[in-house]
């Protein structure tokens, strides 16, 4: 396996490999990984995401699969990378993490078979698949402002070839406690089905990136966190939750809510039935 990562370095945007706790570029300049300024590991031209796929999220929302998996897309607007802030507008208050492994395309990608589709694969890095669920009420289905909002969607630190999916496990901390545990071998629909399910009608393109789902306990996060997820031989990838300096704006559009619906998905399907009471309204 080997780690690549896109970095700021002396002005320039640089593409270096991680060796032990340094990350080298191509002309030999060398930056300690801690002090590394980091930028999103790819620069992909779409980001979709599945909906549910593992067992345990499942379970959690008492509900049922579909017969195949469903799909949103987040802007690249919502791009953010290791290190970086995750802005929750002022107003709202259910902004929830989803620790997941991304997949990145390598190469041009279309009809192509589950047996075929690792071929077309670069490599895979970590994703934390942010929803500000304040907005669920207001996107018909489409999730656009829930999973698309500006900052939503770090990836990092760093590309991983040769990583293989298989019975990884997948943690994700909130100032350095365990909040969620689950392994990709919970997976309903493996990294290779998704890349050839997209394929079969959406051409992919080198760099694109698809967010495989994440394990149960989603919930939301406030300014001030430290927000980590860390997979198995990808690495830790690390932000932290900071305020947006100004509401989200109220003479255009639909408002923040905190219906039933907003309630039971960022808290957890059944919150009520568990004594989970709402964070008050800032």
């Amino acid at each position: 396996m080997a780690e690549h990562r896109r970095i700021l370095l002396d002005g320039a945007v640089v593409e270096a490999v991680v060796g032990g706790d340094h990350l080298v570029a191509a002309d030999g300049r060398r930056v300690r990984t801690g002090e590394a300024h980091h930028l999103p590991p790819v620069v992909p031209s779409t980001i979709i995401a599945v909906h549910l796929n593992h067992r345990s999220r499942v379970e959690e929302f008492g509900v049922s699969l579909p017969a195949a998996p469903t799909y949103f897309h987040k802007p690249t607007s919502s791009l953010t990378a290791h290190g970086g802030a995750i802005v929750r507008p002022e107003g709202c208050q259910y902004l929830n993490y989803e620790g997941e492994v991304a997949v990145v395309i390598g190469r041009t990608c279309r009809n192509v078979s589950p047996a075929d589709a690792g071929r077309y694969i670069a490599g895979y890095t970590v994703a934390n698949d942010y929803g500000l669920h304040d907005f669920r009420d207001t996107d018909a289905g489409s999730m656009l402002r829930v999973k698309g909002s500006d900052t939503l969607c770090p990836l990092g630190p760093g590309l991983v070839t040769g990583w293989d999916f298989r019975g990884k496990r997948l943690r994700t901390y909130v100032n350095g406690r365990v909040v969620q545990d689950g392994s990709t071998d919970e997976m309903q629909w493996d990294m290779h089905y998704l890349v050839a399910d997209i394929a079969r009608t959406i051409t992919l393109r080198p760099g694109d990136v698809l967010l495989s789902g994440t394990p149960a306990n989603s919930r939301p996060v406030q300014p001030g966190d430290l927000v980590e997820v860390e997979v198995e031989g990808l690495g830790r990838l690390a932000n932290h939750i900071v305020s947006g300096p100004a509401p989200v704006r109220d003479d255009c559009g639909a408002q923040p809510t905190a219906s039933e619906e907003v309630l039971s998905t960022a808290l957890g399907g059944d919150w009520e039935f568990r004594g989970i009471r709402p964070p008050r309204r800032p």
